[in-house]
């Protein structure tokens, strides 16, 4: 990707300025929000240090029960397990707008010092950036670390005005970027429902694609088959019996999962974390803190082999959807990723009437089971002209190649054609 930027005489600027609040300095600042370039010194938001210094009802009065993702339970998992905070590259940074002890809306935020475990690649903007001699880290990131689903990112109190709430925290977001003399700020898998209003304030909107399967009120697994062509209905058939020769597959939930489950699907999640990133996101103590908090929300399939677990995968549930989140193994077995992740995730979505299954990103290995490719979201707030410039123009090009991709993909699924 080529940019050409104008840049201001800013060089080392954005670093040096946040650099020196990025903890608790910049947590206790209060910014002001402005309106059309006028200060409403009344409006102001609040820099937690970290979603656990935020009492757990207040957040998630806001966050509301559905997006297991942005609960406090989870949120704070991270930061209490290490997976984020220091040395990770990133540094809670919650947002609270509203009266202080009541906020109205609160937003998932992080400074970043890179670009990974975000799944929307912006790597090549900072590279122009810097180049052109400007400090593209620190940014401010709005989303779930390492998660990439879909998923409010301004999560807003139900007695609270949606529009007014949403509007002000964004307000917000462009205020700590713009005082704080940040390059950027970027708010990654936001729900559908609110991509308008970051449009509204002047974000740049990327779009992506994930493939998602969608529960047409489908009996059991072989219901859903029946809607698939012939021959992709006797491929997964194939794929299910082959992957479980001489396997018991097991689920488990809550108080069923127990530290002996963590320790085997910490070897699993390892191996899967050293392939893809080099070393993994998160650290064990995570996977406790969740089995502790929000063990309910959890869906922990394990294949094992003699009564000894060989590969694993884990889900969260939400309010009408199964989100597929880690995957590992320890033997090597044909079509047994796919059984794991995929065919198990369809059936327990249909044993609890679930919407949708969204297995996490990219994958078009997905289309041919039964997985349809959906558009993904992002919004990209840049104060550069010249930086937005280039940008914009890059998104543009990028969207309509994406979206062309999409028809093409959809034109793949599996499912019967009419007539």
């Amino acid at each position: 990707m080529n940019l050409s930027i104008a840049l201001p005489d800013m060089a080392g600027a954005a670093f040096t300025v946040f650099a020196s609040a990025c903890a608790a300095p910049l947590a206790s600042r209060a910014y002001r929000l402005t309106s059309d370039g006028v200060n409403e010194p009344n409006l102001t938001a609040q820099i937690a240090q970290g979603v656990t210094s935020v009492p757990a009802e207040r957040w998630d009065a806001c966050a509301g029960s559905g997006d297991p993702f942005v609960s406090h339970a989870f949120l704070s998992a991270l930061e209490a397990s290490g997976s984020v905070g220091p040395g990770t590259g990133w540094q809670p940074l919650p947002i609270l707008t509203g009266p202080e002890g009541a906020p109205t809306a609160v937003v998932p935020c992080y400074a970043k010092s890179h670009s990974q475990g975000e799944y929307v690649f912006d790597h090549g903007w900072g590279d122009a950036w810097q180049h052109a001699g400007g400090e593209y880290y620190p940014k401010l990131q709005v989303a779930v670390p390492f998660t990439p689903v879909p998923g409010a990112r301004i999560l807003v109190d139900p007695a609270a005005n949606p529009d007014t709430a949403t509007r002000d925290a964004i307000r917000a977001i462009q205020a700590v970027t713009d005082q704080s003399g940040l390059s950027s700020a970027h708010a990654t898998f936001v729900a559908p429902e609110q991509i308008a209003a970051f449009e509204a304030a002047g974000w740049l909107i990327r779009q992506g694609t994930q493939f998602h399967w969608q529960n047409d009120d489908y009996a059991s697994f072989d219901d859903f088959l029946s809607a698939l062509a012939s021959r992709k209905r006797k491929a997964i058939r194939k794929e299910r019996a082959a992957a479980v020769d001489g396997l018991t597959i097991r689920h488990l939930s809550g108080a069923e999962i127990t530290e002996a489950h963590w320790d085997a699907f910490w070897i699993f999640y390892q191996d899967t974390g050293a392939r893809k990133w080099g070393q993994p996101y998160l650290t064990r103590p995570f996977f406790s803190h969740i089995g502790e908090t929000m063990g309910d929300r959890l869906l922990l399939i394990l294949a094992e082999r003699d009564g000894h677990p060989i590969a694993g995968a884990l889900n969260l549930l939400g309010g009408d959807a199964l989100y597929g989140r880690y995957w590992g193994c320890t033997e090597d077995i044909p079509f047994l990723h796919f059984e794991l992740c995929y065919y198990q995730a369809i059936d327990a979505a249909i044993a609890r009437r679930l919407a949708r299954v969204e297995a996490g990103a990219q994958g078009e290995h997905k289309l041919a089971r039964g997985y349809i490719p959906v558009p993904t979201w992002s919004a990209h707030y840049l104060p550069d002209p010249g930086f937005r410039r280039a940008v914009a123009d890059f998104l543009k090009r990028e969207r309509h190649a994406v979206e062309q991709e999409q028809a093409f993909l959809g034109e793949l699924a599996p499912f019967k054609r009419a007539g």
